[in-house]
């Protein structure tokens, strides 16, 4: 599992893509398609057409770094995101989530309540 700092920007990609494409490849869609540095701390989430595969692309201190991972059964179940965005800036937990077969757009955050300290 991924460990990420709490401040991470965390961008999935709404455009499937060829999972032989590697880091090259993905450092290119990220600059011409996403419209971002791949350099910049982020954290760029592709997936394949049958979403049955997901790739992250990240910026590791001193060169690219890509995870991958590959369902056996089932699918990932991609946040709704709208026709005109290229792509959809979720959260660490959501990350969490999607990577553990969780449907985002069910999925209900409660209102985190904080004690006043007199």
């Amino acid at each position: 599992m991924l460990t990420l700092p709490p401040n991470v920007s965390i961008l999935i990609s709404r455009q499937p893509i060829n999972m032989q494409k590697s880091f090259d490849g993905l450092i290119a869609i990220v600059r011409s398609v996403l419209h971002v540095d791949p350099a910049n701390g982020a954290l760029f989430v592709f997936f394949n057409k049958k979403r049955n595969k997901i790739k992250i692309l990240y910026w590791d201190h001193d060169g690219f770094a890509l995870w991958y991972k590959r369902l056996e059964t089932g699918t990932f179940r991609l946040p709704k995101i709208t026709k005109n965005a290229m792509s959809v800036p979720v959260t660490r937990a959501q990350l969490g989530m999607l990577l553990e077969g969780i449907e985002l757009n069910n999925a209900k955050q409660y209102k985190r309540y904080s004690k006043k300290v007199a």
